[in-house]
């Protein structure tokens, strides 16, 4: 899904600005993205020094533009049909292994075309400057490559592996200074037993193994010297923050056969410092520039980085430049903020994190790039603030690192990361690791270390995921993590096994990852319950609305639940989502068809994911993180995603969103108690909160007020609701948190049954998920009465941004339930995607009038006049204009 131009450009407007500087010289990267040609091996008898020379024919080969894997580029030329739609990937050739298998840790099937090598090839023309050195550079190529210039060998496929690797070569004296030059990689997917980028159980693996080149490629050119990986670490004086201490390193490389007597001099903003460095004939050699040297590097009252909802995100810039013979030689730039991050382990062994010296609930999701690692700028953009406007303050990598871009978007939106290896594939078995393998891993984390470390939104790194790597390559990992000044903490792996080098973790890894009740967060003590840093858990699937279900399953499979919306599902233990649809069934009464399921889906994960972050929200600092597995999704599913991969957020999202508000008010399902987080690290006096519980039929059973100061960064218990004669089996809680001038400040909504979810502990054998011995009824939502809502729209123009006021009410004495808000492009347009809603699937209580507003790109109206669309349980379905 692309994203105009324009709506690009508001959205950056309205995050503070474009993209952060580049970590390149600014006098020159000269991108080689367009205009490439492939072609599989198989039908190309010559070898690379023809291929990789001017007027070689490429008739009957594919276009590409790079960044592309072999299989973006043949779906984009239109030879495959979209493989993300029903079961569309099995028809391409290569996938007939059994659904559900992890593809990573099997061979490349026999029939496959992805078997052999795939050749790229680009012709282009190059002006550089006379006398400057030349250097071509590949970010990412999945996984060996043979690559050569104008007829010449640059580099061999022994050289040149690793999916995570980033590679320069001087190219001097290969390339043609005019006229044109002929660029061909021969490239080979990547084996069981390679350090590749891996699909595990999220969803099946492309059938190319995401072969190609998949990150940038560009030329710069240099005098003498050569500016390389800029650094700035940033030390504070704790707690007290009124001094920053910083440290700037780079890497100098003489790539001539002469000594050079280099000066590099480096700014930030008003602070000038300098030094002299000689270097032998091709020598490299890093320079430092620190506080204890220069005091100009000590920063008073410096502008800090806050994470997102805690304070600003400040960016300074570190300009450098190197002479060499009384001129430029080289230049480079990075952006960074100063910012402490720091960890250490509770009286309980759980790991928290500090940043400037403030402690920090971490909650975020797992990350998933598109299945076939297509790079869109515009999404990019629209799934970070996705993240923000959930509340939600990190992000997690398992492999698969993204873009400088993506990175430069978080640090602008403060949204912390953290990165690591993936679990369940070669990156894991060690055992079977060759010496080549060893080599590859710490390179890897050489490149990626270096790549990463400036950004002030990087919190942790993580050596492992399901487990902590033997002694010999943590101990390797670790070596490479100090000597490239990595500054953050690091821990061994995502779990809580400890280790000899780095002892205990303070984290685990003990799901659930499928459906449990919203009980189990705060009742349980043994697996995911809301205590400790759990680094991946979730309430299990997540079926999108019925517009995407049909965006991505054939109409005839459509209903009932078939092979095809388990292919959707995910992999290994996951390949269906039984134990959810059996949950819904139960509690809200057996689906009648698709239309009906979806929406009592969409009631499931709402209630699903906004138990699970209040649960650790109630239980800060003992518990102290929690990353959702998954935020989204590489392509379209059913299970584990905060929004889909249409970017339609729907329940599980603003569930999300309500549970992560930074002054929140909620309910126990343990003990019944009201509480009030906040999640501020200032406080608040004298505020007041209020419940109330009704029936099914609104009677209202229970009322209470109660004032309550909110300390900084704090979880308070308010009263506890006591318990109440004469419920009907399904009843509802309302809660609301005002300041002291009466102003809403928190609202919260809770459906509840007089007859619990119970979960079997005894049953509990593995971490997937814990079994239901008996279910809350909901059947009673069947019996609503219909609500009539009166509602009004005005629709806003801002620039390059459209905003739909929205003001509902019900005049009614019926409960108006999860009443869906859309805005459409004209009156039987589609869902204009992304957007931002201040809430959404709402419930009015009789008499109750809410203003909501939505935020979207103008241009994805594509000059149709938009339209307010709104139902729920039980409301119509209403157009405004009708």
């Amino acid at each position: 899904m692309r994203l105009s131009g324009s709506v690009l450009l508001s959205l950056l407007l309205s995050t503070g600005g474009a993209f952060g500087a580049e970590q390149t010289s600014p006098a020159g990267r000269i991108p080689l993205g367009g205009g490439w040609k492939i072609q599989t091996s198989s039908r190309v008898p010559e070898k690379g020094d023809g291929i990789s020379v001017t007027g070689f024919s490429t008739r009957d080969w594919y276009a590409a533009s790079i960044p592309s894997t072999v299989l973006a580029a043949l779906v984009a030329n239109g030879l495959y049909p979209d493989p993300y739609f029903g079961m569309n990937l099995r028809s391409v050739p290569g996938t007939g292994y059994a659904i559900g298998r992890n593809f990573a840790n099997l061979a490349m099937p026999p029939d496959s075309p992805f078997l052999d090598s795939w050749w790229y090839r680009k012709e282009f023309q190059f002006a550089g400057g006379a006398g400057r050195q030349v250097w071509l550079h590949f970010d990412g190529i999945n996984y060996r490559a043979d690559i050569w210039l104008n007829g010449h060998l640059v580099a061999g496929k022994n050289a040149v592996a690793g999916a995570y690797r980033m590679y320069d070569f001087d190219v001097t004296d290969l390339i043609a200074p005019s006229g044109a030059n002929t660029l061909a990689l021969e490239i080979s997917a990547p084996q069981a037993d390679d350090l590749a980028i891996e699909w595990v159980d999220w969803n099946p693996a492309p059938p190319d193994k995401d072969m190609g080149i998949w990150r940038d490629v560009y030329l710069t050119d240099n005098g003498p010297v050569a500016l390389r990986f800029p650094q700035v670490i940033t030390k504070l004086d704790l707690p007290s923050l009124e001094r920053a201490r910083l440290t700037v390193t780079a890497e100098l490389r003489n790539a001539t056969a002469q000594n050079v007597k280099a000066v590099v001099t480096g700014r930030i903003e008003q602070i000038r410092f300098s030094r002299s460095v000689d270097l032998a004939p091709k020598e490299t050699k890093q320079v430092a520039f620190s506080s204890d040297e220069f005091d100009s590097l000590n920063l008073t009252k410096p502008r800090l980085w806050w994470p997102a909802h805690t304070g600003p995100q400040n960016l300074y810039r570190l300009d450098l430049e190197v002479e060499a013979g009384g001129r430029v030689s080289d230049r480079a730039a990075v952006t960074f903020g100063v910012r402490e991050v720091t960890s250490e382990l509770t009286e309980k062994n759980f790991r928290v994190f500090m940043v400037n010296g403030k402690r920090i609930l971490i909650r975020g999701g797992g990350w998933a790039p598109d299945m076939m690692l297509r790079s869109d700028p515009e999404r990019e953009l629209a799934e970070v603030r996705y993240v923000k406007d959930m509340n939600l303050n990190a992000i997690r990598f398992e492999g698969k690192i993204e873009t400088d871009r993506f990175l430069d978007l978080c640090d602008r939106e403060g949204i912390l990361i953290i990165a690591g290896w993936c679990c369940c594939s070669h990156w894991e078995l060690w055992e079977n690791w060759k010496d080549e393998d060893h080599r590859i891993a710490a390179d890897s984390l050489r490149d990626q270390i270096r790549r990463i470390r400036n950004h002030p939104g990087m919190l942790t790194w993580w050596n492992g995921s399901d487990g902590p790597p033997p002694a010999a390559v943590e101990q390797k990992y670790i070596e490479v993590l100090k000597a490239e000044n990595w500054p953050n903490p690091y821990q061994s792996s995502a779990t809580a096994r400890t280790t000899a080098l780095t002892g205990a973790t303070g984290l685990k890894m003990t799901g659930p990852y499928d459906w449990v009740p919203p009980s189990y967060w705060l009742t349980d003590a043994r697996h995911g319950g809301a205590y400790g840093f759990n680094t991946e858990t979730s309430p299990g699937p997540a079926v999108p609305p019925l517009e995407s279900l049909r965006r991505m399953i054939p109409p005839e499979h459509l209903w009932p639940i078939d092979e095809v919306w388990n292919y959707h599902a995910g992999g290994s233990r996951f390949m269906n989502i039984k134990v959810f649809t059996d949950a819904l069934n139960a509690r809200l009464g057996p689906a009648t068809g698709v239309e009906d399921f979806a929406r009592k889906s969409q009631v499931m994960t709402y209630e699903g994911q906004r138990a699970m972050f209040e649960a650790y929200a109630r239980n800060k600092y003992t518990s102290t993180g929690v990353i959702q597995w998954m935020m989204n999704n590489a392509w379209p599913s059913l299970i584990w995603h905060l929004y889909d991969y249409y970017l339609r957020p729907a329940g599980g999202y603003f569930g999300t969103k309500k549970a992560c508000e930074p002054l929140h008010i909620q309910y126990s399902y343990d003990d019944r108690s009201v509480v009030v987080v906040n999640n501020h690290y200032s406080g608040f006096k004298a505020l007041k909160a209020k419940a109330r519980v009704f029936n099914l039929d609104m009677t209202e059973r229970f009322s209470k007020e109660a004032a309550v100061d909110a300390p900084p960064d704090s979880s308070t218990r308010v009263f506890t609701i006591p318990g109440i004669e004469n419920l009907s089996t399904t009843y509802f809680c309302a809660l609301s948190l005002a300041g002291q001038e009466g102003n809403s400040l928190s609202s919260n909504f809770y459906w509840l049954s007089t007859k619990p979810d119970v979960v079997d502990e005894a049953k509990t054998r593995d971490t997937a998920y814990s079994p239901t011995a008996s279910y809350a009824d909901f059947t009673g939502f069947g019996t609503l009465p219909p609500a009539q809502i009166r509602a009004a729209v005005r629709f806003e123009q801002k620039g390059k941004v459209q905003f739909a006021r929205v003001t509902l009410e019900n005049p009614g004495r019926h409960l108006a339930f999860f009443i869906r808000l859309q805005v459409t492009r004209g009156r039987d347009g589609e869902e204009i995607l992304p957007v931002l809603w201040q809430d959404n699937y709402i419930s009015l209580l009789p008499g109750e009038k809410r203003e909501v507003s939505a935020e979207y790109g103008i241009d994805l109206l594509h000059g149709a006049v938009p339209a307010l669309q709104f139902d729920g349980w039980n409301v119509a379905r209403t157009l405004i204009p009708r």
